[in-house]
């Protein structure tokens, strides 16, 4: 049984960063396709940033590109999500979603097997 532990939710001011940070852990084999995707209230789960098992693809919705910067530590499963120059209309419930499948970068959330439970992150003005 595959779970994902984030962290790394909160609130900050506009311009402030934050650092999301989610772990796989259940399944010892291979190395998986990581992303994160974001919810607000009313809207369907949107793309946010990905990164393929190797590290070296990665990709970003057009509205973070520049301010967030994905990386993972394949070691221990672990993906992060650095958010810098954060802005209100950040403000999501932030999950991070796994693969062992082979997808391509920005492929939709559907392409995903594993979710976590999600991590609020609150940007005020």
């Amino acid at each position: 049984q595959v779970q994902l532990a984030e962290s790394g939710g909160g609130l900050v001011q506009a311009g402030g960063s934050l650092r999301l940070s989610c772990a796989a852990s259940g399944r010892t084999l291979g190395t998986p396709h990581m992303g994160w995707f974001r919810r607000t209230s009313g809207k369907e789960r949107e793309f946010v940033a990905d990164i393929n098992w190797s590290g070296s693809s990665t990709a970003y919705a057009d509205s973070v590109k520049g301010r967030f910067t994905i990386s993972r530590d394949n070691g221990v499963n672990t993906v992060n999500l650095q958010m810098n120059s954060l802005k209100p209309e950040d403000t999501a419930v932030y999950y991070c979603a796994v693969t062992w499948k082979l997808i391509a970068n920005g492929a939709p959330a559907t392409r995903y097997d594993y979710w976590g439970q999600g991590t609020q992150v609150t940007v005020s003005s």
